[in-house]
């Protein structure tokens, strides 16, 4: 049983990236669909696809890298299930001098920090990308 699937997934990228994969298989949920998805667009992975095996899905991550080096520098979760972190629409916070993202959690749906000063809505911090 995992406690924290988001930081699972998180790891789970890092640690192929560190073993230079060229793909992971995660366990799918929505939220993590979600931030695929949102890795995918940034251009910090170069594709994915969703598989569903025996009613049990499964994200599957090419992972992307540029002149022998991975596209994702750092991911680091933020919020977590024993400190959650919250933010406004008016603090929403600049990754890397603008160089990264924050992907949070609003209303909305899962979305980036550029989307969020754009809708003007806050919400959970999920994790920084750079």
């Amino acid at each position: 049983m995992c406690t924290d699937p988001i930081a699972d997934m998180l790891t789970k990228i890092r640690n192929a990236l560190t073993a230079r994969h060229k793909t992971v298989e995660i366990p799918s949920s929505r939220i993590k669909k979600e931030i695929t998805r949102i890795l995918f667009e940034e251009g910090y992975i170069a594709n994915y696809k969703f598989e569903n095996e025996n009613n049990r899905g499964k994200i599957v991550i090419t992972l992307k890298y540029v002149n022998g080096n991975s596209a994702i520098t750092v991911l680091k979760r933020i919020s977590k299930p024993s400190i959650r972190l919250y933010t406004s629409r008016k603090n929403i916070p600049v990754v890397n001098n603008g160089y990264g993202i924050a992907i949070l959690s609003t209303p909305m749906g899962v979305v980036t920090d550029a989307e969020c000063r754009k809708k003007k809505v806050g919400g959970e911090v999920i994790c920084y990308v750079w």
